[in-house]
């Protein structure tokens, strides 16, 4: 049985059956009511019905405070496309720490591959990553009721991001062998666009990560190889 590799957030979903997560602790800037989440949520669900792609740049920050404090960081572009029912997404590292990298992950038709090298020679499969699909749409193309259908939510208020108001959100998994490794993810929503410009994930324990997402173009065509290694 291989085992899952230790790397950024959506492939750290197959190794522990849970997202890696983290907090930071920010105030929402009003008061959170119920009909402030319901009308998120609708926003979300119409919003959601036209997502089609999107194309981020992003950096993953993996935070450790307890035994000893340390910080890595990756860069790079993400990709998102959902067609009806099918839905993949990939993220090709361009640097790693700053130093140049050539890593790449891809999730397509349930099965998750990544090479170190980003190289398909080096590619390797993870054939049972398909039943966690649903959590990797988070933040990008799911709707309200996605959501509503894997977690608890919250509404924290709105707060300004790269001078976007967004609504932020406090999750918690309603599987509980995802909440035992997920205590909370936190995000924040550009809900007109169905995509997230940040990601707080909780693995507890003193390890937590951060997740940015920048330069977000929504519905407009993918580069080609975009779900592909390099030959």
């Amino acid at each position: 049985m291989k085992t899952m590799p230790r790397i950024f957030h959506f492939s750290r979903i197959f190794k522990s059956a849970g997202f890696a997560v983290f907090l930071i602790a920010l105030l929402p800037i009003k008061p959170a009511r119920a009909e402030d989440l319901a009308s998120v949520l609708s926003k979300l669900d119409a919003a959601a019905k036209n997502f089609h792609t999107t194309t981020a740049t992003f950096e993953f920050d993996t935070i450790q405070t307890d035994p000893i404090p340390d910080t890595d960081k990756m860069t790079g572009t993400a990709y998102y496309e959902r067609t009806g029912t099918h839905f993949q997404m990939a993220a090709h590292i361009s640097k790693d720490n700053d130093r140049p990298a050539a890593k790449a992950y891809i999730f397509s038709g349930g099965v998750l591959r990544e090479s170190d090298t980003g190289k398909e020679s080096d590619a390797k499969s993870y054939t049972q990553a398909g039943k966690y699909e649903s959590y990797l749409m988070l933040g990008f193309g799911a709707s309200g009721h996605d959501l509503q259908d894997k977690w608890t939510i919250k509404y924290l208020g709105t707060e300004k991001i790269d001078g976007i108001i967004t609504d932020k959100l406090e999750l918690v998994a309603i599987d509980p062998a995802i909440r035992k490794n997920i205590p909370k993810v936190t995000i924040w929503l550009d809900t007109s666009r169905a995509v997230s410009l940040k990601q707080d994930f909780d693995e507890g324990e003193g390890q937590s990560r951060i997740c940015y997402y920048k330069d977000i173009v929504v519905n407009q065509p993918l580069p080609n190889g975009a779900f592909s290694f390099n030959k």
